[in-house]
């Protein structure tokens, strides 16, 4: 065989990678989500209602909205309504601010302070995947933030804490329900 004949007995293995590429059916994203596009193409978001008693009065509202935003930034998925692909219902379940450490008082006739205090948020949420029902769940999420009450009022920094605690909540969310890590 001549060196030229050598040359074109590969092309068709070329000519059949793309073909092996383009059959998987699991497309990857840099944001780690294992969704199949082509099932699963809208997603929804019941509102998520504050049942903790606590919190800021929008707080409901707050965490429905971001957690739509996170899921159209970070997915190709479309938001529907009601009655989306992956749907999303829930509650704000709790909300507690708790001492962490208290730091002695030099005066004898003062008490003890906190010297940390703690903002937890804890949602339930219930998830559901009508392509895969397998995945369905309901589980709670919880994070916290932590806050120096003799520097700052919780009224001051109240909001930052939320607006914190829910990018965590919403991220473990993401990834339990649509990057299945």
């Amino acid at each position: 065989m001549t060196s030229k004949n050598k040359r074109y007995q590969f092309i068709p293995v070329w000519l059949l990678l793309p073909l092996l590429f383009h059959s998987c059916k699991i497309e990857y994203s840099f944001t780690g989500t294992t969704l199949d596009y082509n099932v699963t193409k809208t997603f929804s978001v019941e509102n998520f209602y504050n049942d903790s008693g606590g919190g800021p009065a929008n707080m409901g509202q707050l965490f429905t909205e971001n957690l739509k935003d996170f899921f159209q930034r970070n997915t190709q998925l479309e938001l529907v309504r009601n009655n989306g692909d992956l749907q999303f219902l829930g509650a704000i379940s709790k909300y507690v601010i708790s001492p962490q450490a208290t730091v002695s008082s030099q005066d004898a006739n003062q008490p003890d302070r906190a010297g940390q205090m703690r903002v937890t948020i804890s949602v339930e949420v219930e998830f559901i995947n009508l392509a895969n029902e397998e995945e369905n769940m309901k589980r709670t999420f919880s994070f916290f933030q932590d806050y120096d009450p003799r520097s700052t009022s919780l009224l001051q920094v109240e909001t930052g804490l939320v607006e914190k605690i829910f990018e965590n909540i919403i991220q473990d969310i993401f990834t339990s329900t649509v990057a299945n890590w």
